[in-house]
């Protein structure tokens, strides 16, 4: 099963502070709005997501369709296809996309130590 990119959504107090932080790890703004509070960061292959407000905890995030660059792939497995191997294998869902859909959705679950996992497709 192919999930595409991935990244941590954290979950921050102060996104201007979070930012200056993963800036002096090396990481660089790929993406989001400051203003809206939240903001992609990247370094290398590595992203991280903070998010000040939205959410509480953190998220491993996944993206099929996308690479590390967020540029879309030929070949991945629709966020439906991921949806119909996870419940065929017992993981209860969080939430689900529609089944019948096509294009983006997305579902969410949360693995055996209670970390949120979100699997999000954008194309």
């Amino acid at each position: 099963m192919k999930l595409g990119a991935f990244s941590i959504s954290l979950s921050v107090k102060d996104i201007t502070t979070s930012q200056s932080f993963y800036e002096k790890l090396g990481f660089t703004k790929f993406g989001g709005d400051i203003e809206r509070k939240y903001l992609i960061m990247k370094n290398g292959d590595a992203l991280i997501g903070l998010f000040e407000g939205m959410f509480e905890g953190n998220i491993l995030t996944f993206n099929p369709g996308w690479d590390q660059d967020a540029q879309t792939l030929e070949n991945y497995d629709d966020i439906r296809k991921i949806q119909k191997h996870l419940k065929e294998n017992g993981i209860p869902l969080s939430s689900e996309t529609d089944e019948s859909g096509k294009g983006p959705g997305s579902i969410s679950f949360t693995d055996p130590d209670n970390n949120n996992i979100l699997i999000d497709q954008h194309v």
